[in-house]
């Protein structure tokens, strides 16, 4: 499939799929979507509620390394150590990699070489990127990825239920509870109501919370805690 880059409103670049008539972030802004969606709401939150020393991260679609960047800013800047792993089936080719110009926009270029090195790492193998950032990368399906590891926090970022919606039904939802501890959270851009239904199917507590520009509500679920 054709992939393009496209210019969203905050500046920052993200791709466009036409053929699937989706993009990897908000036209809208993607640095303020994923910063909005999956730092403020997820990380940071889980941080202020977590006792855990390490953080463990899985993310849902690495595609352009945006979410992992700004997580792994954030380890550095509160000294958290964070194991982060992802699955990509179709990985962005080097070209548009070098066209993306987040560490630019978030006045960080001495991360430039590091954002490449997030994507041109070896895959199916952890890799130390920085003292308090850890990333694992896999070539893989959802439904067939597997792991035993419990996570304090996924960054469900699929394509949208349009263009995807295998992935997200009660069934992958139930995959996703499993995956987290006790009061682990999952948090993503989509709040529609088949959405939210499929979570609360699986087991999740169901939260809407307000969304970033052009976006009225995202959603933040979790497992319970002894049964709350």
């Amino acid at each position: 499939m054709e992939r393009k880059i496209i210019i969203t409103e905050d500046g920052s670049n993200s791709i466009s799929i036409p053929e699937l008539n989706v993009t990897y972030h908000s036209v809208h802004g993607a640095i303020l979507e994923s910063k909005h969606i999956f730092i403020e709401k997820g990380l940071l939150y889980q941080i202020n509620q977590s006792t855990s020393k390490q953080i463990n991260i899985f993310e849902m679609g690495f595609g352009t390394g945006l979410n992992a960047l700004l997580t792994l800013i954030e380890s550095e800047r509160l000294g958290q150590k964070i194991y982060y792993e992802t699955i990509e089936l179709f990985p962005v080719e080097n070209s548009q990699i070098k066209l993306l110009n987040y560490c630019e926009l978030l006045q960080r270029n001495d991360l430039q070489k590091t954002f490449e090195q997030l994507h041109h790492c070896d895959w199916e193998k952890e890799i130390k990127i920085s003292e308090t950032f850890y990333l694992h990368k896999t070539k893989e399906t959802l439904q067939n990825y597997k792991t035993s590891a419990p996570r304090n926090l996924i960054y469900f970022d699929a394509f949208d239920p349009n263009a995807q919606p295998e992935l997200w039904t009660e069934e992958i939802f139930k995959k996703m509870f499993s995956m987290l501890e006790p009061g682990g959270l999952l948090v993503t851009y989509s709040s529609k109501g088949t959405v939210r239904r499929a979570m609360r199917s699986a087991g999740f507590i169901v939260e809407k919370l307000p969304g970033p520009p052009g976006k009225r509500e995202i959603i933040r679920c979790r497992t319970t805690i002894n049964g709350k």
